[in-house]
């Protein structure tokens, strides 16, 4: 039964129907009476309840029971206390014969007093009513551990406990009835919870605190029922996010195509791109480096305003999963800077964005590139024979694309060489070329495994995500795809030093940008002081002065830094964690959410993998990091 736009009346065909579809294993949601909803995921040992005041005094507290698997939120009105009572423990005999346990948390709120001075925190608490005999200790220890692990405006939770064997709210009937002995046993726990989250002289509420509280909270209970779960019944999840949602409520779709839509109406990366940089290149060595360049940019294919006023009719607030909300929140938040980007492009505005996009420039990063640099050059062995230029690049990058389609038909990348290109990258999946662009041999596969193998694998695998945020790209999510970029560099052996001082040179351009200089500054800062030659330091100046200041090429080497952290931190399955790096165009932000999202099967593992991942030289190399996955030991590697 799946009709949340129905209303069910409490009947006896309703009773059964509901246990038919729990024995069949079939998703529920339904509306009920007075407002109510009951929403069972799959067979699960557990069941959340709120019985909403009906007098409209209770705001915010069904908020946070939804988005878990299996909840119940109904009315307290007393009309509908016993077929509420009869429901439940319907619910209760059937799952528990499945699982030879069930286990019952009902929620409520206590009111707490508002603090109106803004100096004055309010620390959230709970009180835990466990049963009053045969306590499952384990599983109170985890409920007590975990609600205690909530922090709200930098207050940890007071968390204390009581025992009852029938615990409900103060002006209402117990859910069930003792029975001693029983075959199946049924565990009940009442919780209340302080309504720090509502201010009750205004009767409003206060919507970050709720939604900080419920991300606490919806931790807690699984981490409670996964507890339950190994101890008591016959289901034993591998992780506690598996006890998560698995299906989608409409709200979910709804949002993830608005955004997808409004991310796929521009381009910003070749909105930002200048159509004439060899012409510019040109004037500006004919001038001896001392005219600024004037780029030109082609025409924005959509109004900045209409973006924005379509994004935010995305219903982020509708969605009942925090995990979801979180990402997707994030994102929308993400595409109004991008959309501001757009809007502001070549005027003074664009350089304050841009710093808000991609973040300060830490001083660590600043450190770790002038390490780099600190480097000699290597001297270039390539000659006219080891060059390629575009179309021969082409060639290859399309014989590479060939081999992800052979594994994968559906694969659909396009290579085009055009001329209103500046250097090279993919755009929605494909791979483009510049048209005065040349390469070393020696740097193929570098250049093929950092384009297509990482940029284009991945908008592949998101596009077969059921989320499009995972091929339009997750909020912060270009600081991994280039890490990832650049370590498939080091894996099939062509990173050099060179190829590290010009990222490490990204970074010290952008830092110059962001402290005020202009075009040429740049330029004889990477030439001068750094002995960049001329037309290498005149890309690098492009890149970080385009739009009027788009510092995203310090994302390069921060991302990867980045990366060999997540990497040191995950020694124990490096191979495993690679996998999940794949699943789409994920952040390390956000990692933890897609883990949880995998565990609870709504994301599904990477179609495509790298081809270096298959190689055995590779694999060694990625084994010889493990060791020591830093900046440092990779330099001393290629020195």
């Amino acid at each position: 039964m799946n009709e949340a736009t129905k209303e069910y009346d409490f009947s006896e065909k309703l009773l059964t129907d509901i246990k038919q579809d729990l024995l069949a294993n079939k998703s529920i949601r339904l509306n009920l009476p007075e407002g109510g909803r009951l929403h069972i995921d799959r067979q699960l040992p557990f069941l959340i309840v709120h019985r909403r005041n009906a007098m409209g005094q209770d705001k915010g507290t069904s908020r946070l029971l939804v988005g878990e698997a299996a909840y119940l939120q109904t009315s307290a009105s007393a009309d509908l206390q016993g077929s509420i009572k009869e429901l439940v423990n319907m619910i209760a005999e059937t799952q528990a014969r499945q699982y030879g346990a069930f286990m019952v948390i009902e929620l409520w709120s206590k009111e707490t007093q508002f603090q109106k001075d803004k100096n004055e925190r309010q620390r959230p608490g709970f009180h835990i009513i466990a049963p009053q005999h045969s306590v499952p200790c384990q599983v109170l220890e985890t409920l007590e551990d975990t609600l205690q692990d909530i922090t709200l405006r930098g207050q940890a939770a007071k968390v204390k406990t009581s025992h009852s064997d029938q615990p409900s709210p103060a002006d209402l009937p117990p859910l069930f009835n003792v029975v001693e002995d029983a075959e199946y046993p049924i565990i009940f726990f009442g919780l209340e919870v302080d309504a720090v989250y509502r201010n009750p002289q205004m009767n409003t509420l206060l919507s970050f605190a709720l939604k900080k509280l419920h991300h606490g909270m919806a931790v807690a209970f699984k981490k409670t029922f996964f507890s339950f779960s190994h101890k008591h019944t016959t289901f034993k999840p591998e992780h506690f996010h598996v006890l998560g949602r698995r299906t989608m409520t409409k709200a979910v779709w709804d949002v993830d195509k608005q955004l997808a839509e409004v991310s796929d109406k521009f381009d910003l990366l070749l909105h930002v791109t200048p159509t004439n940089s060899h012409s510019e290149w040109l004037a500006f060595k004919k001038s001896a480096y001392k005219k600024l360049p004037e780029f030109h940019y082609r025409p924005r294919t959509a109004d900045p305003a209409i973006l924005k006023r379509k994004l935010y009719l995305a219903p982020i607030e509708k969605i009942e999963d925090p995990a979801l909300a979180n990402i997707f929140a994030s994102k929308r938040d993400e595409l109004d800077k991008q959309i501001s980007l757009l809007a502001a492009r070549g005027l003074p505005e664009f350089l304050p964005g841009s710093i808000q996009l991609f973040g300060k420039i830490e001083e660590p990063l600043l450190q770790l590139a002038d390490t780099v640099l600190a480097h000699s050059v290597e001297e270039n062995k390539h000659n006219d024979s080891t060059m390629i230029n575009a179309e021969q690049l082409a060639k290859y990058a399309r014989a590479e694309v060939e081999y992800y389609q052979d594994q994968e038909p559906n694969l659909d990348c396009s290579v085009e060489v055009r001329d209103d290109i500046a250097g090279i990258l993919v755009s929605h999946g494909n791979f483009l070329i510049g048209s005065d662009v040349t390469t070393s041999k020696n740097r193929l596969n570098a250049t093929l495994n950092h384009e297509i193998g990482t940029h284009v694998v991945t908008h592949y695998n998101g596009r077969q995500q059921p989320f499009q945020q995972l091929y339009a790209g997750m909020a912060g999510y270009e600081e991994l795809q280039e890490g990832l970029a650049v370590l498939s560099e080091y894996l099939v052996g062509e990173l050099d030093i060179n190829r590290m001082r010009l990222l490490a040179a990204r970074v010290i351009a952008a830092n110059s940008v962001t402290n005020g200089a202009n075009y040429i500054e740049t330029f004889e800062l990477l030439t001068q002081e750094y002995n960049f030659k001329a037309h290498t330091a005149f890309m690098i100046s492009l890149r970080v002065h385009r739009g009027g200041g788009y510092i995203k090429d310090m994302v390069y080497l921060r991302g990867f830094s980045q990366l060999l952290d997540y990497l040191k931190k995950h020694d124990n399955d490096i191979h495993e964690s690679f996998n999940i790096l794949y699943t789409g165009k994920v952040s390390l932000e956000f990692l933890p959410l897609i883990e949880e999202l995998s565990w609870r099967e709504v994301i599904k593992p990477a179609r495509l993998k790298p081809r270096y991942l298959q190689q055995r030289e590779c694999m060694k190399r990625l084994d010889q990091l493990r060791k020591e996955p830093t900046i440092e030991s990779i330099l001393r590697g290629l020195s």
